[in-house]
């Protein structure tokens, strides 16, 4: 029937992503590259839209995300189901691997521990990206990963999402960049001083700023790119500028004297959910449990 989807060219079609080029998935294929290149336009024809675009390394469009998506979807289940039936020794699938999003400040400070909790029987291996919490849902939606921790409550088509809990960010600065810059008000000097941000879509400071300014404008544009989280606070301590550090982070140099608290009575509360695919998958559901349990002991509560 036209309206199916044939397995063999959903698995063409994700192999094509995984690999980059058609030439490199016709050899992990094992098939010739005019045969990948056939099943692709075949599935093209019949879901009647472009799922790929031709480039280098090629790339899926907006439909071809979604088919994607349900070719990861189905590896997973197949594999599970695999693994049930005790066929996963015998067919060399190795361990299960989840790959996952989380922001560089849960992998700094409380997710890696909760993933040590995960039982390893059967093994279980993690592929974590990190990305900016605003924009993990990105990779879920391209099918790249099958959860993500992530600011957005609102689930991605064919994702469940769960509150985890707030992580409290702290306004600081080092004493000697606080005596150099933060004389004056600290709206107006917040808005004028040098800053750490994360990367160009780290938009925490000038959210920051502009909640002490009612809007009127965001942080200076005078501002250090340093794009992990452990190097974010060794940046701030060492005076290159001010910035928001989550307050595990900060409380022990605040405590040491390394670290001046900015704003003590405007903490900036980031909520954190867990969004992931619906999918029965049983190691997929162990995690999301100890992710869960996790965040309640280690954030502050919604």
């Amino acid at each position: 029937m036209m309206d199916e989807l044939p397995l063999e060219q959903v698995r063409t079609l994700l192999a094509v992503v995984d690999e980059g080029t058609f030439d490199a998935a016709a050899s992990a294929l094992h098939v010739t590259p005019s045969a990948v290149s056939q099943r692709v336009k075949s599935l093209e024809q019949r879901t009647g839209r472009v799922l790929l675009m031709r480039t280098k390394p090629v790339r899926p469009t907006e439909s071809g995300e979604v088919v994607i998506r349900f070719a990861r979807q189905l590896a997973r289940l197949e594999r599970d189901a695999r693994a049930e039936l005790g066929m996963g020794a015998a067919d060399g699938l190795g361990p299960v691997r989840l790959p996952m999003a989380v922001n560089a400040d849960s992998l700094a400070t409380w997710f890696l521990p909760a993933l040590t909790r995960v039982p390893q029987d059967p093994p279980v291996c993690f592929e974590l990206y990190r990305e900016d919490e605003g924009h993990t849902t990105a990779l879920l939606r391209e099918g790249q990963v099958m959860a993500a921790v992530t600011s957005s409550p609102d689930p991605v088509a064919g994702c469940t999402v769960r509150a985890l809990g707030l992580v409290r960010y702290l306004a600081v600065a080092s004493p000697g960049f606080a005596a150099r810059h933060l004389t004056g008000a600290p709206a107006r000097d917040l808005c004028e001083a040098p800053l750490i941000v994360f990367d160009r879509r780290d938009e925490l400071q000038d959210a920051f700023v502009r909640g002490l300014t009612d809007g009127a404008s965001g942080a200076s544009r005078a501002r250090h790119h340093v794009p992990t989280s452990e190097g974010f606070r060794d940046a701030v301590a060492a005076g290159l500028g001010w910035g928001l550090v989550p307050q595990t982070q900060a409380d022990p140099l605040i405590r040491s004297g390394r670290l001046l608290e900015l704003a003590p009575e405007r903490p900036l509360d980031v909520p954190l959910y867990w969004q992931q695919w619906k999918l029965d998958s049983p190691a997929l559901a162990l995690v999301a449990r100890v992710v869960a349990e996790s965040a309640q002991e280690s954030l502050r509560p919604v």
